[in-house]
């Protein structure tokens, strides 16, 4: 886009980029200042505010579609004293014949203008597999208690234009499949908003593609990838339940500002600590190299990398040989490298992963995190139950106020029949839930899916003895794969089965159906039958027990020692299959981010996560809270 301006009618070196809310936002989401200004942008401004005029300067525009946008630059560009030489406009997302007509008529500025065009780009990358819609507000719009089709129906067409863009920019076709409806699946189930919003945003999805098969050139004509959209029903103990790689430890325990990290450097003058904000992103490989890897692999191997970078410098050999004999702590590493002359980017980067791993770490053993991720993960897994729960609850007196209600949700989440009344009241009393905490767990009700637990049930009795066998297991473990290597780590998202299913072609036609029917030739010639044979769910189990792949020996090519790293960076992915995109909508959790990394080395298929926001345990909570509470805002809730 900006590369665009610089040819054809342009003639001044240096131009203005004007941007609004919306497009200032992805903008910073795909690239820094620095770049920018080396594409020949002088200048950045908010389309809203008052600008100086610069006539002899050519300006970029790249706004949203909206009439008042529309309005601002038609004001700009017009009259005898244009604010810019010429405008070079770019629009976010496909503009509205009305608009383009109401940009014709005015004869004065059509001669200022250099280009019109839709860059069809209104979405935010978070990763180079990632990309969020921004709609914050999503899951109390969606599912909140009042339903309102009118703010709901806004949101999502909102949200299923930015989608299509995804697929604009990408030049990709998608067979668009999304989560059924409960009541198409069963007669006696009413239909509610909240149940439809999938089928809803297939089809706005849907519509814009087809336009755009007829608006974009060279857009493919037939279908050259797969989308499933699917909401926070799927899976509601993912957003809640503690995940202990590198990645999420970061996000969920230090309070980041997104990716903000504020670092805490040795003073030049010998004063207090200075704080220096760092961005943890793919421009640092040992960020890329250990997000995904469980926080104590992630520990390892900063110290292994401290001690490989010490034993290959002479000087730090001396400094080490002067010292007391004994084991060297990874903190004491850390300091004698800083003291050393060759302290470099790399050694920076290091000193800072060590500080942060040192720092969660900490915070895992003062507030007994382990004991916590245990019992979530047992009653995740079918071995622990409510007497389990209530144990711990009288025992770990010490135990956060935020453990106990996380606890609680993934316990309500499992057991949602055991939580009716005064049950779940007495639970969350001896829990010392705040009123606040309690909504969000029994607002956990309103993201229930029709999971394979409740419909195998076969009698309602079941559910009353032996609550903590295999039997009331929201999922269970793969046995059969190599041995967990690390602790704490068997939890895995219920979206890394669901993109297995789609990939081998065994997603249920009539739970997942397709907007654009595909031929039978698509999956190739897999017989109807043995699919669906193959979709029978195991009695009482929403999940099969399976070992996590991305604990496994720093040597195994998974896709995350660091040479392999490098080598999956550069792959071509063209290379591979076809692309699979999944949207959750009501917001995507990190867990969920890697299982896509994952599954793109396991199933040769680049695999893409889309959501309406990334939330981490903190703000999902909050966004809970808000499901029931109308009159509080994002703001006045903190958990």
């Amino acid at each position: 886009m900006l590369r665009s301006t610089k040819t054809g009618d342009s003639k001044s070196t240096w131009k203005v980029l004007i941007m609004d809310k919306v497009t200032i936002k992805i903008m910073s989401y795909s690239c820094k200042m620095a770049e920018i200004t080396e594409e020949g942008v002088s200048l950045v401004e908010d389309i809203y505010r008052r600008r100086q005029p610069l006539p002899t300067m050519d300006a970029i525009y790249f706004i949203q579609p909206t009439k008042e946008n529309v309005i601002i630059l038609l004001s700009d560009m017009s009259g005898r004293a244009p604010l810019y030489k010429k405008a070079f406009v770019f629009f976010s997302s496909p503009i509205s014949k009305e608009l383009v007509n109401y940009i014709k008529k005015d004869t004065t500025v059509l001669t200022r203008i250099g280009a019109l065009r839709e860059m069809n780009l209104e979405y935010f990358a978070i990763d180079s597999q990632g990309f969020i819609t921004d709609n914050e507000r999503a899951l109390e719009e969606l599912f909140g208690d009042e339903e309102s089709s009118r703010k709901g129906d806004a949101c999502l067409n909102v949200m299923a234009t930015r989608v299509a863009t995804v697929f604009a920019s990408l030049r990709e076709l998608p067979f668009v499949r999304y989560r059924a409806a409960k009541s198409s699946l069963d007669a006696n189930t009413m239909t509610t908003f909240r149940d439809l919003v999938p089928t809803k945003l297939a089809a706005g999805v849907w519509n814009c593609l087809v336009k755009y098969k007829s608006t974009i050139p060279n857009f493919p004509q037939t279908e050259t990838c797969e989308l499933l959209i699917v909401d926070r029903s799927i899976d509601q103990i993912a957003p809640v339940i503690h995940e202990w790689t590198y990645d999420a430890m970061c996000h969920d325990l230090l309070g980041m500002d997104g990716n903000k990290y504020v670092q805490e450097v040795p003073s030049k003058t010998g004063g207090p600590p200075e704080k220096k904000e760092v961005l943890l992103e793919d421009h640092d490989p040992i960020w890329l190299e250990l997000r995904h890897a469980h926080i104590a692999d992630a520990s390892e191997r900063l110290h292994e990398k401290m001690t490989n970078f010490l034993s290959k410098n002479k000087a730090a050999q001396i400094h080490h040989n002067s010292r007391d004999g004994g084991e060297l702590s990874t903190r004491d590493l850390q300091k004698m490298v800083q003291a050393l002359p060759q302290y470099s980017e790399q050694i920076d980067k290091l000193s800072l992963h060590v500080e942060i791993a040192g720092k969660i770490n900490k915070i895992i053993r003062d507030l007994g995190l382990k004991d916590v991720g245990q019992l979530e993960q047992d009653l995740v897994f079918g071995d622990a139950g409510t007497k389990e729960l209530i144990n711990f609850l009288r025992t770990k007196q010490d135990a956060t106020r935020e453990s106990k209600l996380r606890l609680l949700m993934i316990y309500a989440a499992i057991y949602s029949d055991k939580f009716e009344g005064d049950k779940g009241l007495k639970l969350m009393q001896l829990a010392q839930l705040t009123p606040e905490d309690m909504n969000a767990v029994n607002n956990m009700r309103l993201l229930e899916g029709s999971s394979d637990a409740k419909k195998t049930s076969s009698s309602p009795f079941s559910l009353k003895f032996d609550v903590h066998k295999k039997k009331h297991a929201a999922r269970k473990d793969r046995s059969g794969e190599e041995e967990t290597t690390w602790q704490l780590s068997r939890f895995y998202p219920m979206i890394e089965e669901l993109i297995e299913k789609l990939s081998k072609g065994e997603l249920a036609k009539n739970e997942y159906p397709c907007m654009n029917d595909p031929s039978p030739t698509f999956h190739g010639t897999s017989n109807p039958a043995s699919i669906r044979s193959s979709q029978a769910p195991p009695v009482h189990s929403m999940r099969q027990r399976r070992t996590p792949t991305w604990a496994r020996p720093r040597n195994s090519d998974d896709g995350y020692s660091s040479d392999s790293i490098l080598r999956h960076a550069s792959s071509d992915f063209k290379k591979m299959g076809q692309r699979i995109f999944v949207f959750i909508i009501g917001g995507a959790t990190r867990s969920e981010l890697r299982v896509c990394h994952k599954l793109t080395t396991r199933l040769k298929r680049e695999i893409v996560l889309g959501s309406s926001s990334l939330d981490d345990p903190p703000q999902f909570i909050t966004k809970l809270k808000l499901l029931t509470a109308h009159e509080l805002s994002l703001d006045d809730l903190q958990i």
